[in-house]
């Protein structure tokens, strides 16, 4: 079971009340949530192996260099020379981030980030090296490119807050998005994503970008067609692929997941047991992480 930990995080973080707090008042809505998040997850589908995939790098500076809109509207700092610092984050989220690592790092969870990289890009590189099923817990539909029925693997998406989770599989996304789940990445850079500054083709949404890949197969099918005035592509539609050719040269090693991530050495096993019990204990106290800890170490151990 791979998490895409900070999409689950700012889920929970959304879906738990802020009313949840420490004993000295700061806000552990999205510490508490993932926890029971985490729990709710082992209970459901006991997985031998879980890892906490981190973005150690949330914009790598490869994929800005592309495309500089890559996620630029999410920037809350800059340096000097211009270059993206920060992720916006809300003021009371940003705060419990540490302390979610370190409850994770003292129960014995596996926790790899890799710099240069995205959490998606970690998965990625996980899900194609794992010998069996793999289960990607997420709320990112770009991660729906990695869905493999012959290995099984599959994600699972969060339908709200922290609770149930749509089981993802290859005939869900045919259903619902037209094409075959190795084509979403083609059919994903085409149709664009405002949430990730990716601009698509100009006059192509997602039905039609789908209606496209089916018709020519990839994204080079497509290009290939707008160049062939013998297609049956529309006038408009031609002339907006063609017109969109330098974002699409670079769109697809943007929009595509990393399956070569160099990754650090790590233990995946689930833990039985608290890694640091007395840490354990004394972030519990701390953070007043109460019955969300209790529940999880609990599971853990059955």
């Amino acid at each position: 079971m791979l998490l895409d930990t900070a999409s689950l995080y700012f889920r929970a973080y959304f879906g738990v009340p802020d009313t949840v707090r420490a004993p000295d008042g700061t806000p552990v809505n999205a510490v508490r949530g993932l926890l029971d998040f985490i729990t709710r997850l082992v209970q459901d589908h006991h997985p031998d192996d879980l890892v906490a995939c981190m973005d150690a790098d949330w914009r790598p500076h490869w994929r800005v260099e592309l495309i500089p809109s890559y996620k630029a509207h999410r920037v809350a700092v800059e340096t000097a020379d211009g270059v993206p610092d920060e992720e916006e984050v809300p003021d009371t989220l940003a705060p419990q981030v540490p302390v979610i690592e370190a409850v994770l790092d003292a129960l014995g969870i596996a926790r790899v980030g890799v710099a240069g990289y995205e959490a998606d890009d970690v998965i990625g590189t996980l899900a194609a090296a794992a010998p069996g099923p793999v289960d990607i817990v997420t709320g990112d539909r770009d991660l729906f490119q990695l869905v493999d029925d012959g290995r099984g693997v599959r994600v699972l998406y969060p339908r709200k807050g922290v609770g149930d989770c749509d089981a993802i599989d290859e005939d869900l996304i045919r259903t619902k998005y037209g094409v075959r789940a190795d084509q979403y990445a083609d059919f994903a850079a085409l149709r664009g994503d405002a949430s990730d500054g990716l601009p698509g083709v100009k006059g192509i949404g997602e039905k039609t970008a789908a209606q496209l890949i089916t018709e020519y197969g990839d994204l080079a099918g497509v290009r290939t067609a707008a160049g062939d005035r013998t297609s049956r592509l529309t006038p408009a539609k031609r002339r907006g692929i063609i017109e969109a050719a330098e974002y699409l040269d670079v769109a697809p090693k943007v929009v595509r997941v990393a399956l070569d991530v160099p990754l650090p050495a790590f233990d995946p096993a689930l833990p039985a047991e608290a890694l640091h019990p007395e840490t354990v204990d004394e972030l519990a106290q701390r953070w007043g992480l109460g019955s969300s800890l209790t529940r999880l170490l609990a599971t853990l151990g059955r």
